[in-house]
């Protein structure tokens, strides 16, 4: 069981990046989903939210209208497409799925999520 982040990169602000998450060893599609991210000296967390079923989603206050999480069950995989990026989204962004049911109020704590992508960099220059 694998997840294998990828996308990151240097961007300038205002610009746009696609972080993608290949699963490997169980399909993805049976789990809910989530991307998080971690900036230097803070604390992990959660950004967006795909739910498994119903195709909810849920997003950070500050992120919401600007990224999309989306899935790609045909590739067992999911993405993040951010858009008008700003220098604070700068952070490791991590992609996370939960084994069976989250209740969409827990969705943002990172406890809650059983496996992990290993990180991919996003850095946004001002």
């Amino acid at each position: 069981v694998q997840l294998q982040a990828s996308g990151g990169g240097l961007v300038q602000a205002g610009g746009s990046l696609r972080l993608s998450c290949a699963a490997s060893g169980f399909s993805l599609n049976r789990y809910p989903v989530a991307w998080f991210r971690q900036a230097p000296g803070q604390e992990r967390e959660g950004i967006a939210y795909h739910s498994y079923s119903g195709g909810n989603t849920y997003y950070l206050q500050s992120v919401k209208g600007r990224f999309t999480i989306s899935r790609d069950n045909a590739n067992n995989a999911v993405y993040l497409q951010m858009n008008s990026l700003r220098p604070e989204d700068t952070a490791v962004y991590y992609c996370a799925a939960a084994r069976g049911r989250l209740l969409t109020t827990l969705w943002r704590f990172a406890d809650k999520y059983d496996y992990w992508g290993q990180g991919t960099l996003v850095t946004v220059s001002s």
